[in-house]
């Protein structure tokens, strides 16, 4: 059996770590906010694979390098740069984003420690997590909307059931940015801790389930997603499907295009 320390052991954008049964999971792109590359993507991907694989792990801690957890997609290489080239063709039919599906099926509790701004496709990482702990300079923002385009399977799986669907409307509909104190008093996070703490209650957290049985805590796990979401793989290919649609109009290369020069957007609907 390989370990998850070897299984991770070249990774750069993404570090790994295990103690005690608790992995611990680090965006590791501070200068750029832990902005998502597609290296950073692919690692992000293995890591939650590797959790579900090695039988040492019994909770996941995800967190990114101060001074942000995740500021979603990188946007000049993601959206504005060339795109990997594919040695097969396109699939006829949509597939949901890998890493957020590693994430989600991940089979151990995970916990996220939102350490500073969880917004874009870091916000979707963030409700991938079974539980959210905030520090008190935690931001979030499904910023899709200003990029013209809809968020990933997060928004749509976790975002209404968390929150309610109204309350999801609104930070879908509007892309706000809200701080720590109005998650937590949307139940998006369940704590709001200063945030030289965050870490220290965030692991501690994870023991008290790693000292569970593990297998008890796995079939709770199943159970609240059977039972409280709905079917990841068809949301989040149906959202890949409109992401890919919204990304040929003029409205995002334009959401894009200011977001690169510092400017405000004008949106034509087309």
């Amino acid at each position: 059996m390989v370990s998850i320390v070897e299984r991770t052991a070249g990774f750069e954008a993404v570090l790994v770590d295990l103690r005690d049964h608790v992995a611990t999971i680090t965006l590791n792109r501070p200068e750029r906010r832990n902005a998502l590359s597609w290296r950073a993507y692919e690692e992000l991907e293995a890591a939650f694979r590797a959790c579900s694989a090695d039988p040492e792990v019994r909770c996941v801690v995800v967190t990114g390098a101060d001074p942000a957890f995740c500021s979603g997609d990188d946007v000049g290489e993601i959206m504005a740069g060339p795109k990997p080239v594919s040695k097969t063709p396109l699939p006829v039919t949509y597939a949901p984003t890998p890493a957020a599906m590693a994430a989600l099926e991940c089979d151990r509790p995970v916990i996220a420690a939102v350490n500073g701004a969880a917004v874009g496709w870091g916000m979707e990482l963030a409700l991938f997590a079974d539980i959210r702990l905030a520090s008190e300079k935690a931001k979030f923002g499904e910023l899709f909307v200003k990029r013209g385009l809809v968020c990933d399977v997060g928004g749509f799986y976790r975002l209404p059931a968390v929150v309610g669907p109204a309350k999801a409307a609104e930070l879908l509909f509007t892309g706000e940015v809200i701080d720590a104190a109005e998650a937590l008093r949307i139940g998006l996070v369940t704590e709001v801790l200063p945030h030289g703490e965050l870490m220290a209650r965030a692991q501690a957290m994870a023991g008290k389930i790693a000292a569970n049985p593990p297998l008890a805590v796995r079939h709770l796990k199943a159970g609240l997603s059977r039972f409280s979401y709905g079917d990841p793989r068809e949301i989040g290919a149906w959202a890949i499907e409109k992401i890919r649609l919204l990304m040929q109009t003029q409205d995002h290369r334009e959401g894009v295009a200011s977001f690169l020069e510092k400017r405000e957007p004008h949106f034509q609907g087309r």
